[in-house]
């Protein structure tokens, strides 16, 4: 299948300045290739190119353009996942110049039916890979259990008023 079948919009829930990755180029049954147009402006922009560490959130990216790829050709709908963490991040370069194409591949080494997974990852610039990272995702049925359990979690109790007077 070819990014041209599905727009990297149609993919990922990611909007706006959020929306790293630009074309998914293809997205077969267990691996996704994508591709990002390095921004001369942007968030992460910084002295001329992009941090390496955010390189994560490509490889992340492409594996949700993989999962909403899949859902759609099989007539579903794109669900929102979450990133977990990453083993070994390894990148070869402090950060992405401006201006370049990075090719992002994954593969897809285990899709549980919990919605676990886990993917090998790299980066290519000119050909070279130039970062490469295990990534472990969740994908659950419904998202929103889990956004708001940790909503409620996160959200800070507040005590109630002190009912005893300061003395100065």
């Amino acid at each position: 299948m070819s990014g041209s079948t599905f727009p990297i919009e149609h993919c990922i829930p990611h909007r706006g300045a959020m929306r790293l990755v630009d074309r998914l180029i293809e997205a077969g049954e267990e691996h996704a290739v994508a591709e990002v147009d390095v921004p001369a402006e942007g968030l992460f922009v910084r002295d001329g190119g992009v941090p390496a560490w955010v390189g994560i959130e490509y490889m992340a990216q492409t594996i949700s353009a993989w999962a909403g790829a899949r859902a759609l050709r099989t007539g579903g709908t794109p669900k929102l996942g979450f990133l977990l963490g990453t083993r070994r991040y390894d990148a070869q370069r402090a950060s992405f110049p401006c201006g370049a194409t990075l090719r992002i591949e994954t593969r897809c080494e285990l899709m549980a039916s919990n919605g676990l997974g886990q993917f090998d990852c790299r980066i290519l610039l000119e050909g070279a890979a130039v970062a490469a990272a295990r990534l472990s995702v969740f994908e659950p049925d419904d998202a929103s259990i889990v956004l708001n359990a940790v909503a409620s979690k996160v959200t800070p109790k507040v005590p109630p008023a002190a009912t005893s007077k300061a003395t100065p």
